[in-house]
Order: structure tokens, then C-alpha cells, then sequence
């Protein structure tokens, strides 16, 4: 992505994102039995690009008065409990885009779920949007990694895809948005957090902003 007026682009950090075929079967089987071991998060730290779409790990912040409008969007999460942007009114939001057989997703949900348990009460919440799998699936994920933050389930449509195709590129799963409390988009990381204090940072920064007259 190139940089314009206002937005700020740190350093590029090749990364893996994304798996298909008989690979991602496989990890799913792993997910859904809670199997202690992971060989799919093992490759992917070991550096093997087998399958992979990069997303390069890239993290690009916005000032608040180059950001766009507040995006407008709604959903059903893995229980079937409807979700909206109004939901979510007056916080600073992070959305991370995901699936279950995707790798550096497996490798960064740890990470995602302690930032949600030590930001709980502060202003900020999280929300998953998991981009190809159905409800059963993303439930046995969060199970296995511990998530307690819901998830979106946006394969059938994608229309939370659409909604923020400004800011994540085709196929760069996972990437994670933080929408600042006004709704825009303050910053997105492009590929697995290759360090959990950046985001820390960026969410303790929109929660110290005003929000937008």
C-alpha cells in the first residue's frame, strides 16, 4: 500500500498468510479434535511459504483528520446473534479477518485474546471476522485457542469484506483493523502481528483520541 498524506507506514515484514487444498483440511481436522499439537502454526513460524498468500506483516497507522467515513456494517456472529456497527458506538473497535486452517491466524490468536482480556473495561472491544468457515468450526476454533471474543461469519456473502474493501486487500487473511470510536478506520496490520505491543500501542492511542465531531 502507498503511503499518502497522513498515513504512516512502518517497516515491511515479509510474512505467510493463508492455506487451501488438503492442507487446510487437515488443520481444521486439528482444530476440531483440540489437538495439543500444531503442525500448520509449526510451519508457519519455521518460515515455510507452502501455499501461502503473503500478507507481509506491514503496519500502517492513519491521522485522524485523513481518515475516511465511519463504515456502516452488520453481521451474524457463531451463536447467530445478530452484530452491528452501532453495537460498538463510542469504542475503539478491533476487527481481525480470519479462518480456521489459516496459519498465522493459529500462530496470533493467543496474542489477539490476552490484548481482549487486558483492554476488557477500558473502551476497547474485539470482534473476529472469520472469512471461510462455518459457525461449528469458528466455535471449536475459539474453544481450542481459548477465544472469548465473537466472531462474524462472513463466508456466505462477504459482505464485511465489502464493507472495509478499501482497507484489506484480496486475499491477505489474516489482517487486523482498528476502528477508531467515531467508526473509521484508525490502522491496519497486513499479515499476523509480528510483535502484539504494536497494536497495543495503536489501541491505547484511539482510546486516548477524541472521538470525531
Amino acid at each position: 500500500m502507498k503511503a499518502g498524506p497522513g498515513i504512516e507506514t512502518r517497516p515491511r515484514r515479509r510474512r505467510a498468510a493463508g492455506l487451501t487444498g488438503l492442507v487446510g483440511l487437515l488443520a481444521l481436522a486439528l482444530v476440531l479434535t483440540g489437538c495439543s499439537t500444531d503442525p500448520l502454526a509449526d510451519q508457519y513460524r519455521a518460515g515455510s511459504n507452502k501455499g501461502f498468500i503473503a500478507g507481509d506483516g506491514s503496519v500502517t497507522e492513519i491521522a485522524a483528520a485523513e481518515r475516511g467515513a465511519a463504515v456502516a456494517w452488520n453481521g451474524l456472529d457463531e451463536t447467530g446473534a445478530a452484530v452491528s456497527d452501532t453495537d460498538y458506538a463510542g469504542k475503539v473497535l478491533v476487527l481481525n479477518f480470519w479462518y480456521a486452517s489459516c496459519a498465522p491466524c493459529r500462530v496470533e490468536a493467543p496474542a489477539l485474546q490476552k490484548l481482549n482480556a487486558e483492554f476488557s473495561g477500558t473502551g476497547a472491544e474485539w470482534l473476529g471476522v472469520n472469512v471461510r468457515d462455518q459457525a461449528a468450526n469458528a466455535i471449536a476454533f475459539n474453544q481450542s485457542y481459548g477465544i472469548t471474543y465473537p466472531s462474524i461469519m462472513d463466508v456466505d456473502g462477504g459482505a464485511m469484506q465489502l464493507a472495509f474493501s478499501g482497507s484489506i486487500p484480496p486475499n491477505a487473511v489474516p489482517t487486523t483493523l482498528v476502528l477508531d470510536k467515531s467508526g473509521r478506520v484508525a490502522a491496519r496490520i497486513l499479515g499476523a502481528l509480528s510483535t502484539p505491543s504494536i497494536l497495543e500501542t495503536i489501541v491505547r492511542d484511539a482510546i486516548a483520541e477524541v472521538p470525531a465531531a
